[in-house]
Parts: structure tokens; C-alpha cells; sequence
């Protein structure tokens, strides 16, 4: 056997194995043996590097990291899913099914809604060719080289026979909670903050720039569609459709299920939602679509989701747990918030030991005590927080929580913020402000100084080599490197973030300062008015309120902000240190939004609000922090605050997400 013939030999077995492995979960070959292949086709592509192809099990991971993921344009729209939260609203749902199709003779299949991050995956001639994130739905970041890590997408197909010259499969990649447990305590070990949930971790692990930190995360991949523009051999259901990537080698959800009628939807909802807590990763609710691909078609779309599927939401998980303690912990701004401190208890995949309480006026309400048997939630799933007291358990000798006079940190006299719940210390050299302030500065939407998380800064601040934003960029490598869990690498990476970020936007410097109620849209309204930090920190209150997008508050923030004596010395430390102090961004783009200023509320589905922000200036427009009658619409999520009545009251257009899609479609 030639070496050309071996090595096409090897690739397929190894291929072979790891759907085995990683799909199957049935491995038919020793970890040894396989890594005998493995090192016999690295030794064999060594020798002959001209032998070398993209599907090949060693190319899986790029030896060098990537500079900025680049940006494309998605053959077909990635929808998202329009939810709903009760079997009620689900049979309303069927009703429109029905409606549209003149029948009752249509079926569902139900899926697992696996809670990770959607990605797109295109094979040409059965080969990987690239993968993206779904993005703004329209165009998405190329992330091919981080998904080709995950050992469970097949490189090349398996099944060879009459597959499409071209294809688009789309899925859900994600971390198995016990994955998810092992990294967290990892970066624990190592003075990183901690991931939320796997899906946090999952996505940040996709925009990592290094695929090797990707590869050892350990990410996995469902797949639940399939497309292709050669409709001679396209299935006619979508159970066919799961079942064809099955036979193309791709990892399918096995729980899915074809449902005849509602009832047998409702009994699939009803077995997972008490399933999921014994599954070994995240789900979050059921997927349910119609079965029938030409059905589907009749179905049809809206600019936003289609009609032919929904997503049934689980309800938030509770569990009940004794509150030991209520800390009290300093925000970067001075204001103190109270955190219950609780015995231990598993809650929608993770360990719960605390929980928010909010503010002393939401203590009060709930009359939550120390001891208390309280029941507790994850809002959204993420953020634990105490929803009622368990009276009934309460001791007889409990007593009211009593509300700190002095900061817990400093011992300065705490301050009542008037017409507020919160409490505040006023003292802006609190050790506690400080460390959290830095923290912001170095956040991800601020100066993004990746590495320098809540632990090092805790750190950094106690042993005495940084006292404010400034001195970050005054610390050495040597410095860093001294501490504990760190070492040169981690010190040197640390110190080529730091210099990055000099060059930073104005806009981010500007959030990154903490200026009060001044959020990342209006900072870049205040960066593309002023265009230079020392323009703004000389601009008069007059100017600064006919902004349109700054009013009346905000432009007393920035400048009570401006003329405290410690900010202007901090201005010109940046200023000697090297940081980008003028905008050099460029003006919004002429495009269908050119001209009007939108205000965002609510939650927006499958994609932030800051991404949502750079969606509207990319085509034209501008985004503004509040409501005024110079706003042209209200941009509206799900559960929207205060600025959607304020815009009905001045009578400025809502726009629910579907529309706004459609403006710029």
C-alpha cells in the first residue's frame, strides 16, 4: 500500500471513529489504539505536507489564532422562533396551523430546545466549507476555524451516495454541563470570573480568537435542519430530514418524536419538563414544527420567525433553600445592594449559594429575614434571585433584618438616595468602588482588556499596584507574573490586552469612565458630537441638554463628572499614557435608516441590544438612551421597561422587533 493510499485509509477510519465516539457514544476502538492512527497520519503528513486537505482528522485545530472573525451574509435568513409559555397559548398556535391550512390533517414533531448558540454549517461536494453564527439574522461572524474543533461535526460526510452538490445544515452548539462545572473551576483556580451558564460559556467560547483554547473547551454540537436548493432529493417531512442527517454522520438530538395531534404534543412537554433536570446539558423548553416540508411552505414566514414552528418556554425552575446571612456588597458607584447568602442547592443546572435581593425596599416587602426558609429562581434562568419567604417555617425568635448605617467596606456613613430604594456610600476612595470601578472600565462593552477579571482586579487593588483605571497601564509583566495563579504567560497576555486596548474606541473609553447614566449609546452619541474627550469635559450644561439623546440629567452627570478634581487629573494621565482620546470612528453609512434615532427597550430575541445598536448604525440611523419627541421609533422586546409608555404618551411609533427587521431587509 502506497503512503497516499495509507493516509486516505487512515482518515477514513478515524473518521469513522470519531462518530463513533463523539455521536454514537459507542467507541469500538481504546483511546491507545486510536491515538496509534492519529500519530501514524500526523508522521505520514509530515512527510508529505502536499498530501495534505482541509477534512483531514489532523487539520481539525489551526495551529495559529485568528485576527477579527469577518463578517457574511447568510444564504437564507436564520429565523428566530416566536415563543410561547402555556399549552394555551400553544393551542392558539395550532389554531393558525389550522386555519392556514384549511385542515386538520398535518402532524408536529417536538425537539428538544437545546439552550447553546445557533450556528450555520454549509457543505460543498460533502465538505465542511464554513460556519457562522447566527448574528443579526441577516449576516453572522465566520467562525469555521473554532467550528471545526468540535470532534462531533463531521469534516467531510460520511455518507457518500447521492448527497447534494451544496447544503446548509443548521444547529445548536453547546457545553455539557459536567464540561461546563470542570471549566468554571478551572478559571476559579486561576482568578478568572465565572461563566453564568453554559450558554454564556458556549458563546464565548466561539469568539475566541485562539482555536486551541477553543478545541480544549470541549464543545458539542445538535443539528436539527437541513437545506438544499436540489429539491429532487430533499425529503418531504422533517422527521425524514432528521433522519438523512443521521445517515450523513451529524450528531441529531435522539429525543425528538413525530406527535399525530396536540395531546401527544402535550404529553411529549409534560414527560421533558420533568425529564430535563436528569439530561447532561441545558435545555430550555421544546421545539415543536409542523412535520410536512410542503406544508411548511404554505405556512409560510414572517420577516421575524415562521409559522410553521414555535418554541414552548419551560417555566423558570424554583428550588427551596434556608437564607443563612444577607451580605451587603459596594457597587462601582457607591450604592450598597443586599445578597442572601444560602445553603447550597441545585437550581436549572448549577449550584446555587446565592441570590439577589435587590434593593432594602424589596427586603422590606417581602419581609425576608436571616434564617428563612426562602423559595428561590433564576430569572431568565441566569441570575438566582429570592422570590417569597416560606412563613410558614419561619422561628418563633426571628427578628427584622436590620439595614446597615455605615459601608461595610469604608465605615462611611451610608446615604438614602431620595425617591430611590438604594443605599450609597459616598465615599468615592472606597477599596470596594475602586475595584468594582476598574472591573467596569475593563469590562467587554468598555475598554475589553480580556484576562483582567473581578479576581485579579481584587487582587491588584489589595496588594496596592493599582489605585484607579489609569495605573492598569502602568503595570509590567514581572509585577503580574509575581502573583499567585499567575505566571509569565498569563502575565504577558495580560500586558498584550492592556496595550490593545489603548486603542479602543472614544465611545468605549467614555462607558468605560462610569460617567452616571451615561450608557454605551450615549456615549457614542457624545463621541460623534464632540469627537474628542477634551471637547466634552469643556462643553457647557446648555450644549450639552440640546444634544438630541442627552437630556437634562445626563448632562448634569458629565458635568458634576468633569469637574471633580480626581477625574481631570485621570483625563490627563490618559493623555501621557498613550490612549486614544479622539473619535475616529466613521460617520453612521447612508442606508435605510439614515436620518432617523431609535430608543431601545425590552428583551430582543437572538441578539443584544448592543448588537441590535451597531445593527441600526451600520444601516444609517442613531440610537438614543431615552425617549423624546426628536425619537422617531421605540425599538420594543420582550418585557419592556418604562420607555415604551413614554412613547405612547408622546406618541412616538412602537416597533416590535419583526418590523424592524423588515426596514432594513
Amino acid at each position: 500500500m502506497s503512503d497516499l493510499e495509507r493516509i486516505q485509509e487512515l482518515r477514513k477510519r478515524i473518521n469513522r471513529y470519531d462518530y463513533e465516539y463523539y455521536v454514537l457514544a459507542n467507541p469500538s476502538i481504546s483511546d491507545y489504539e486510536y491515538d496509534q492512527l492519529m500519530k501514524e497520519l500526523e508522521a505520514l503528513e509530515q512527510k508529505h505536507p502536499e498530501w495534505i486537505t482541509p477534512d483531514s482528522p489532523t487539520q481539525r485545530v489551526s495551529g495559529q489564532p485568528t485576527g477579527a472573525f469577518a463578517t457574511v451574509r447568510h444564504r437564507y435568513p436564520m429565523l428566530s422562533l416566536a415563543n410561547t409559555y402555556s399549552k394555551e397559548e400553544f393551542l392558539e398556535f395550532d389554531q393558525r396551523v389550522r386555519t392556514i391550512l384549511g385542515n386538520n390533517d398535518y402532524e408536529y414533531v417536538t425537539e428538544l430546545k437545546i439552550d447553546g448558540v445557533a450556528v450555520s454549517l454549509l457543505y460543498e461536494n460533502g465538505l465542511f466549507v464554513r460556519g457562522a453564527t447566527r448574528g443579526d439574522g441577516l449576516q453572522g461572524d465566520d467562525i469555521t476555524v473554532n467550528l471545526r474543533t468540535i470532534r462531533s461535526l463531521p469534516l467531510r460526510i460520511l455518507e457518500q451516495d447521492a448527497i447534494p452538490a451544496s447544503f446548509e445544515v443548521r444547529g445548536e452548539v453547546y457545553l455539557p454541563r459536567k464540561t461546563f462545572e470542570e471549566i468554571n473551576r478551572k478559571r476559579e483556580a486561576e482568578g478568572e470570573a465565572l461563566f453564568a451558564n453554559p450558554r454564556n460559556a458556549a458563546a464565548g467560547s466561539l469568539k475566541l480568537l485562539d482555536p486551541q483554547e477553543v478545541a480544549r473547551r470541549r464543545l458539542q454540537l445538535f443539528v436539527y435542519y437541513f437545506f438544499s436548493e436540489d429539491t429532487s432529493n430533499n425529503p418531504d417531512t422533517h422527521f425524514e430530514s432528521l433522519k438523512r442527517l443521521q445517515e450523513y454522520g451529524f450528531p441529531v438530538n435522539p429525543h425528538y418524536s413525530l406527535c399525530k395531534n396536540t395531546n401527544e404534543v402535550f404529553r411529549y412537554l409534560d414527560e421533558w419538563d420533568q425529564k430535563r433536570q436528569n439530561l447532561p446539558y441545558e435545555i430550555d423548553g421544546v421545539v415543536i414544527k409542523v412535520n410536512s416540508i410542503a406544508q411548511q411552505n404554505i405556512l409560510g414566514s414572517t420577516a421575524k420567525s415562521p409559522r410553521w414552528a414555535i418554541a414552548y418556554k419551560f417555566k423558570a425552575e424554583q428550588a427551596t433553600t434556608r437564607l443563612h446571612k444577607v451580605t451587603w456588597q459596594v457597587g462601582r458607584t457607591g450604592i450598597v445592594t443586599p445578597v442572601a447568602e444560602l445553603e447550597p442547592v441545585f437550581l436549572a443546572g448549577t449550584t446555587v449559594s446565592r441570590a439577589t435581593l435587590h434593593n432594602v425596599d424589596e427586603i422590606a416587602r417581602k419581609d425576608i429575614r436571616e434564617g428563612d426558609v426562602v423559595r428561590i429562581e433564576k430569572g431568565g434562568d441566569i441570575i438566582p434571585k429570592v422570590v417569597e419567604v416560606v412563613t410558614e417555617k419561619r422561628g418563633k425568635d426571628s427578628k427584622p433584618l436590620e439595614i446597615p448605617q455605615k459601608c461595610p467596606v469604608c465605615g462611611t456613613i451610608l446615604q438614602r438616595i431620595e425617591d430611590e430604594a438604594a443605599i450609597r456610600c459616598p465615599n468615592k476612595n472606597c477599596p470596594e468602588q475602586i475595584k468594582r470601578r476598574i472591573e467596569h472600565f475593563a469590562g467587554r462593552n468598555a475598554m475589553d482588556i480580556e484576562g483582567l477579571g473581578t479576581s485579579l482586579v481584587d487582587v491588584l487593588v489589595e496588594k496596592g499596584l493599582i489605585r484607579d483605571v489609569a495605573d492598569i497601564y502602568r503595570l509590567k509583566a514581572e509585577q503580574i507574573s509575581k502573583l499567585e495563579r499567575m505566571g509569565e504567560k498569563s502575565a504577558d497576555n495580560l500586558i498584550r490586552a492592556i496595550e490593545r486596548s489603548k486603542n479602543q474606541p472614544l465611545h468605549r473609553l467614555l462607558f468605560g469612565l462610569g460617567i452616571p447614566y451615561i450608557g454605551i449609546n450615549s456615549a457614542r452619541i457624545l463621541s460623534r458630537y464632540f469627537k474628542s474627550l477634551k471637547a466634552l469635559s469643556s462643553a457647557g450644561y446648555e450644549e450639552l441638554e440640546q444634544i438630541d439623546g442627552i437630556g437634562s440629567i445626563m448632562a448634569r452627570s458629565i458635568i458634576d463628572f468633569f469637574a471633580d478634581p480626581q477625574n481631570k487629573e485621570l483625563i490627563e494621565k490618559f493623555e501621557h499614557l498613550g490612549l486614544n482620546l479622539t473619535s475616529v470612528e466613521a460617520e453612521s453609512a447612508e442606508g435605510k435608516l439614515t436620518g432617523k434615532t431609535f430608543v431601545l427597550t425590552g428583551t430582543l430575541e437572538g441578539m443584544s441590544r448592543n448588537e441590535c445598536s451597531e445593527l441600526i448604525i451600520r444601516h444609517g440611523g442613531k440610537v438614543a438612551s431615552s425617549v423624546s419627541k426628536n425619537t422617531d421609533f421605540v425599538l420594543a422586546g420582550e418585557n419592556p421597561g418604562s420607555k415604551l409608555q413614554k412613547a405612547r404618551q408622546l406618541g412616538v411609533p412602537v416597533l416590535t422587533q419583526e418590523e424592524f427587521l423588515k426596514m432594513i431587509e
